[in-house]
């Protein structure tokens, strides 16, 4: 397992390549010491690496995608992408999400006054200023200047500067025209729909087109769950104008989402990430291991049915204070979505109706702060007799309603808590990478008590050898993990 909790991605913005991560690993560094590995990605032309087949956004994603595939360790990671780098990221997480990168761990965004998927705002006459800039060759030390001079508010310290106007030089001219050409007035909006991820979006105050006040607007329908930060007294160059507060933003962001999610191990993590998972079960697992939105706000059921639904839950499936899986949030998701099971008991009503009919009913029969008559009232309900609750419920949802109903809801919670890829880690279930493109057999080959294939994660058993005679001897160590007190009613 890596000493790290996880890694920071960056893609830098037009004109800077892996060496403008700097300023952000040294903040994080000292604010969280050895928490976050920082990966900068030189994007095609930039720092001296070769230029893409063409200008377009998707060439850029390539290439990003290329270099997370090589340095993810399997474990959870966010997406720093400052400007140019913002439109890019908005693709890969797109790739990711859908499981077409061969990566795992996906967990957020931080965006530095990014480009929108629709064309950059930008006038006419800077537009041709700064491709006259590139029209015989490298950039000049004096345009170098000029540029990094027009995209912050207040000066950058001496060293700052000579990195910054360094990398500016540096750029491929091919790359710059490219950009301002193509890839920042390309809409992308039709290859990426809504992105439903943690994600904060930091801007300056002193930016023109990409600031803080045009973000929500540029912005707008992308990420539902995005956080605007607003920074006064700064210009463009967020990584190195306030690099300080960029990390404090992403370790704020980690904190309140990856830190109390639960999360896989980096080995089966890679597993997920690996040519023996197809694509499609990659896409669903990655976005099922995204952490709950604390903020969430119920779509399908009331706030207090939801309320009373969290409290139901951690009754039937029991979880630690952190990490977990907000059960019922999920749920109501996918009853406003209208994604079920496919069935009902006669005469039960359908989905959310029962649900919105349910917990009101329940709410009315529940004992607060006592965990036993908690437990009375759902054996009761279960096994259809009520006793002395029943005069507190609703005469109209009678007792067989009642018992098909949480039928139906320790099934919904069950699926949903064993549906989430660390719960599939825990129970030792690893089917999902037995269908994937990669060479070889698709399924297993060792099936036998404590033993397992050699791609299996380890914790599964021993590598069964040929001349292993002994191996239905073994203790079966894939069947020993169990949710921590789980009641029999699941």
């Amino acid at each position: 397992m890596t000493a790290h909790d996880g890694t920071i991605f960056f893609l830098p913005g037009l004109g800077f390549d892996a060496a403008a991560a700097a300023p952000l690993a040294a903040a994080l560094h000292g604010l969280a010491d050895d928490r976050f590995r920082v990966v900068g990605i030189d994007l095609p032309g930039h720092g001296g690496s070769p230029d893409a087949p063409n200008g377009s956004v998707s060439a850029l994603a390539d290439r990003a995608v290329e270099v997370i595939e090589a340095e993810a360790d399997g474990g959870p990671f966010f997406l720093a992408a400052h400007s140019m780098g913002g439109k890019v990221a908005a693709l890969v997480a797109d790739r990711i999400l859908s499981g077409d990168a061969n990566v795992f761990g996906l967990a957020g965004l931080v965006l530095l006054a990014p480009s929108p998927r629709t064309p950059e705002p930008m006038s006419d006459d800077k537009r041709a200023e700064m491709l006259s800039w590139a029209e015989n060759g490298l950039i000049s030390e004096d345009h170098a200047v000029e540029f990094v001079a027009q995209n912050v508010a207040t000066p950058l310290d001496d060293d700052d500067e000579r990195a910054a106007i360094a990398q500016v030089r540096l750029m491929s001219p091919l790359a710059w025209r490219r950009w301002l050409d193509e890839g920042s007035t390309e809409d992308v909006s039709n290859d990426v729909g809504p992105i439903d991820l943690p994600v904060v979006v930091l801007a300056g105050e002193d930016d023109d087109d990409l600031g803080a006040s045009a973000q929500p607007r540029l912005l707008d329908g992308v990420y539902p769950q995005a956080r605007f930060v607003s920074l006064a007294s700064t210009g463009h160059l967020l990584p190195y104008e306030r690099p300080s507060e960029v990390a404090a933003e992403i370790v704020r962001l980690w904190d309140a989402t990856v830190s109390v999610s639960p999360q896989l191990t980096p080995e089966w993590g890679r597993l997920v990430a690996s040519e023996r998972t197809a694509p499609e079960a990659r896409g669903f697992l990655s976005r099922r291991v995204i952490a709950d939105d604390p903020q969430y706000t119920p779509r399908a059921l009331s706030a207090d049915q939801l309320t009373m639904l969290r409290t139901l839950a951690d009754r039937l499936v029991p979880q630690p204070e952190s990490p977990r899986i907000d059960l019922a949030a999920r749920i109501d998701d996918d009853l406003a979505i209208g994604r079920g099971d496919g069935w009902r008991n006669t005469g039960q009503p359908a989905d959310v109706a029962a649900y919105r009919l349910g917990l009101d009913d329940l709410a009315t029969l529940w004992p607060a702060d006592d965990r036993a008559e908690q437990d009375a009232l759902i054996d009761g309900i279960i096994s259809g007799e009520l006793n002395g609750f029943e005069a507190r419920g609703d005469s109209a949802w009678n007792g067989a309603m009642r018992q098909h109903w949480l039928d139906d809801v320790r099934t919904d919670l069950t699926r949903v808590w064993l549906s989430h890829p660390a719960s599939m880690a825990r129970v030792g279930y690893d089917g999902f990478a037995t269908s994937g493109p990669a060479s070889g057999p698709a399924g297993y080959i060792t099936v036998a008590a404590g033993e397992r294939d050699p791609w299996e994660p380890a914790e599964l058993g021993t590598v069964a050898s040929d001349d292993d005679d002994e191996q239905h001897d073994h203790p079966n160590t894939n069947t020993t993990r169990t949710v921590e007190e789980s009641p029999a009613w699941i």
